[in-house]
């Protein structure tokens, strides 16, 4: 894979504003069943529209009617499906966060991260593309399930199909768990970069969580760098993928290989969901790890 349309934009650290209502404010949330809650995409993209996107990345993205705009607009303003998988597989393989580093890279939504919030992560790291996604949508769903005690949830079907939740429990975070969280905008191995050269405290990740970021062959070489770099040495990878991406032209297989070839970490593929479009969840860690 070349680098050639590779672009490497620079990173930055998003601080979470001292008044938690005035980031939902304007927002229409709603649950998945798992009791999670996430900010109405679609009115996150209205808002854009109107002023908030400093970026452009909404109006581009409306007006190529495409998902991926490389190097401009990563897929940051939806929730795609392999997220679910990962954390359906966190309860099945009881992945234990507890006390945990962890990563959500590419976050997007952030679900994984808030995931591994609500079960006891010492630390829990967001990264994605776009600073907007930061602050109009990742950052908003971190505080939402932070201070949510049952207030009113949006309704309408998720375009998954994924059930809402008739009532919401009460959020398993308290706005505390916010002082472990930090979140990035920025291409990868700028983010790794910031984080390396930071004078805050810095300690590698025990778990990188990372969902759907495989799609773009070019991508390869500082993904697997940044893993190789910010990964503790006896930490994990959980990486969610489809088997193929059309029309970019990654996939899980393509991107095993190229890891082999590397040789410095051993994955292995620990669920297959074999609905429609093959699914899979691979895990990484280092080869001569514990």
């Amino acid at each position: 894979p070349s680098k050639k349309k590779f672009c490497f934009k620079a990173a930055k650290e998003h601080k979470i504003p001292e008044d938690l209502n005035k980031v939902l404010e304007n927002k229409v949330l709603e649950t998945v069943s798992s009791d999670l809650y996430y900010v109405n995409m679609s009115v996150v993209e209205k808002m854009c529209l109107d002023d908030a996107d400093r970026e452009g990345i909404v109006s581009q993205s409306v007006s190529s009617h495409s998902d991926l705009i490389p190097g401009v607009y990563e897929g940051g303003l939806k929730i795609w499906e392999c997220t679910f998988d990962l954390i359906d597989y966190f309860s099945e393989a009881e992945i234990q966060f507890t006390n945990k580093t962890v990563l959500d890279l590419g976050c997007g939504a952030g679900l994984l991260g808030i995931v591994a919030l609500r079960g006891k992560a010492e630390q829990v790291h967001f990264q994605d593309y776009n600073s907007t996604v930061i602050d109009e949508i990742t950052l908003p769903n971190a505080v939402a399930n932070c201070i949510n005690k049952g207030r009113g949830v949006g309704s309408g079907a998720r375009k998954t199909g994924e059930p809402l939740s008739k009532r919401p429990k009460k959020a398993e975070c308290s706005p505390d768990a916010l002082t472990k969280c930090r979140f990035f905008s920025g291409e990868w191995s700028e983010v790794s970069k910031f984080l390396l050269s930071s004078d805050k405290p810095f300690s590698k990740y025990d778990i990188i969580l990372t969902s759907e970021t495989i799609y773009n062959p070019d991508y390869y070489s500082a993904l697997h760098d940044t893993l190789a770099q910010l990964l503790d040495k006896n930490g994990r990878v959980y990486l969610a993928s489809k088997v193929h991406y059309f029309g970019v032209g990654g996939g899980i297989h393509l991107f095993e290989k190229f890891t082999e070839e590397r040789n410095v970490f051993r994955t292995s593929i620990v669920k297959i969901i074999d609905k429609g479009l093959h699914r899979y969840i691979m895990e990484m860690a280092f080869k001569n790890s514990s």
